[in-house]
């Protein structure tokens, strides 16, 4: 029996022919490399543009009674983005629930080859070998420390241990926070501002940053004002991601 990232034993069936995602990212690997197995998402999966399949609520209160009635071959889930309460009470309910873990971008890429390959059984698609290649091939530049919000009212900062913080990092960004001992942590403004960084990324997503809404919170920084999705999605995303990113980094400036 295959084991997910978790370690935990998944009585996947010989076929799979409906996969149910709970978190925006699986939903997209697999709409993208096999369309025709995804039978439920979240009401935030966004992509692929114009995915039509029936909603089940959110990645932390799933409904949970609509997603059995979907009769799902497999669950596909996230351990930060999901609860482990609404993991086990669809495993109670017999349901075989895949659990990813990523926290870097060698993670992701593993995480997803395994789950499309034993969770899905689907053969691995090309995107994700381009994706490989391009994260091998990056070579960063002048390395810069960065503060990386990702909400407001209260401000909250990528802290350790973070999929985005690893990203950052294989592009030529330092987290000025990757030591805090939280994952998330809630820091107040001045001390953003006074954290030694030289440079503020805010991304689209979750909380969605604009010029006119964030790089004036920080006076004298320079601010990167980048794609959410590229910078915390790990999925057909990844293979554009570096580019897309390099360039947003690239015109930071002072607002």
């Amino acid at each position: 029996m295959p084991r997910d990232d978790t370690g935990r034993p998944v009585p996947i069936p010989d076929r799979v022919r409906r996969v149910v995602s709970i978190v925006p990212s699986l939903t997209e690997t697999i709409a993208v490399t096999a369309p025709d197995l995804l039978a439920g998402a979240t009401d935030w999966c966004t992509h692929p543009e114009g995915l039509d399949v029936p909603r089940v609520k959110g990645t932390k209160n799933p409904d949970l009674e609509k997603i059995a009635g979907l009769r799902p071959d497999v669950v596909v889930g996230n351990t930060e983005e999901n609860r482990p309460a609404d993991i086990e009470a669809m495993r109670a309910a017999g349901i075989p629930v895949w659990m990813t873990e990523i926290r870097t971008v060698d993670e992701a890429l593993a995480s997803l080859r395994r789950m499309l390959a034993e969770a899905c059984l689907v053969p691995v698609p090309g995107w994700l070998d381009e994706a490989a290649r391009v994260w091998a091939d990056i070579t960063p530049g002048t390395r810069r420390t960065a503060v990386v919000p990702i909400w407001r009212r209260p401000w909250m900062v990528v802290g350790r241990d973070t999929f985005t913080g690893d990203v950052l990092r294989r592009l030529g960004v330092s987290n000025a926070y990757a030591d805090h001992p939280d994952r998330y942590p809630k820091i107040p403004l001045d001390e953003l501002n006074s954290a030694g960084a030289d440079l503020v990324v805010l991304p689209d997503e979750p909380y969605r940053f604009t010029e006119d809404d964030g790089p004036e919170s920080f006076p004298g920084l320079d601010v990167a004002l980048v794609n959410g999705r590229h910078l915390t999605w790990y999925g057909p995303s990844l293979a554009g991601a570096p580019a897309a990113l390099s360039r947003q980094l690239a015109g930071a400036r002072a607002y």
